[in-house]
């Protein structure tokens, strides 16, 4: 362990029951931090115990609970047609989640602070392999626009909290997010889960094809959320914005922010066939070029952080496989709810004869 983050801390990890959240928690206790014995915690409210949208409850819960490093994990996510639809709502939840979580923190006296973005925000025609010098230098991909918006004012409220008054926060950028946890959801989910369920389904119905949204051209890389919560740890342990040895940019100023991939991309074409192959299903693979493709490409420069020391560990194929084995337990246990029972209405009694 490192001594920027000690097993006696008391961890606080905002979006816990997420995806990333959760892994951020799992990675964070294989290494023995937020120990009990030693007196250290780790903080997991859920939204009935803490809405991260009331900044004064915010406030309150940081005075009582005192946490000593905090993980911003939580956020309103969702694919290409919920950020169309709900525009609104991506930015202001995003906003007042990033304002109440990161400013509380500095304000009640965390000593550090990892804030979790998303590749989102760089560029729609950034240089590949994108690096973090790309931020603010061209358009945003106008499908999530909203959601990029946030997140970089984000990563700002961190850097100005850093530079003014020496605030220990740092951002990750991670690539496209997969795994235990994810959201399967047939219109507000990312485009692996989305293809995980709509080919699973197909299968289930002897479908004879499957249409999938746009041409199949672009290119994305993946990251598994667990080798993500894995990236967290190590940036915690390993890495201070304030060090005088922390990465810089090509203009040898302190990075405010670093990106986590795999540096590996395929097509969506190409993932589909993988996951296809994977669920089991045989039939033909259809595109609908009416729709969107969002981005050509995003494929992140990692390079900062892997020479800092991490590096991911699991394939896309075995990622594939532990992402369809998760969707499979949610689909049974679902299955396995009881129904619910209506009540039926009392009959009227007849009136008692006098």
């Amino acid at each position: 362990m490192s001594g920027l983050i000690k097993a006696e801390d008391r961890f606080f990890v905002a979006g816990a029951r997420g995806m990333a959240g959760s892994a951020i928690c799992r990675a964070l206790q294989e290494k023995g931090y937020g120990d009990e014995a030693k007196g250290g915690a780790l903080l997991i409210p859920n939204r009935q115990e803490l809405d991260l949208l009331d900044a004064e409850a915010v406030k309150a819960w940081y005075t009582e609970q005192k946490p000593d490093v905090v993980v911003l994990a939580a956020a309103k996510v969702g694919g290409i047609y919920a950020n169309d639809t709900y525009p609104a709502d991506f930015l202001l939840e995003n906003l007042k989640i990033q304002t109440n979580v990161i400013e509380g923190a500095w304000k009640a006296g965390v000593r550090r602070l990892l804030f979790l973005g998303s590749s989102c925000i760089y560029p729609k025609f950034a240089e590949q392999p994108i690096k973090e010098e790309s931020l603010l230098t061209g358009a945003l991909e106008p499908t999530n626009e909203w959601y990029a918006i946030a997140k970089i004012a984000g990563i700002k409220l961190c850097e100005s909290l850093r530079k003014q008054y020496g605030f220990d926060a740092i951002s990750l950028m991670p690539t496209n997010l997969y795994g235990p946890g994810d959201n399967y959801h047939p219109e507000n989910s990312h485009v692996l889960p989305a293809l995980i369920r709509r080919f699973h389904e197909a299968k289930e119905a002897g479908a004879k094809s499957v249409t999938c949204w746009g041409t199949g051209s672009p290119m994305r890389e993946f990251l598994h959320v667990d080798d993500l919560g894995k990236a967290c740890v190590f940036a915690l342990e390993n890495w201070s914005a304030l060090d005088q040895e922390a990465p810089r940019d090509d203009q040898g100023k302190p990075l405010a922010f670093l990106n986590v991939g795999t540096g590996v991309d395929l097509t969506i074409k190409e993932l589909a066939e993988q996951i296809a192959a994977v669920v089991g299903f045989e039939g033909k693979i259809d595109w609908d070029s009416s729709k969107p493709d969002g981005t050509p490409r995003k494929l992140l420069n990692s390079d900062k952080l892997k020479n800092l020391g991490w590096t991911p560990s699991t394939s896309l194929k075995l990622g594939v496989e532990s992402s369809y084995s998760d969707f499979l337990k949610k689909n049974e246990s679902k299955k396995k709810q009881p129904a619910k029972r209506r009540c039926k209405k009392p009959r009227k009694q007849p009136a008692k004869r006098s």
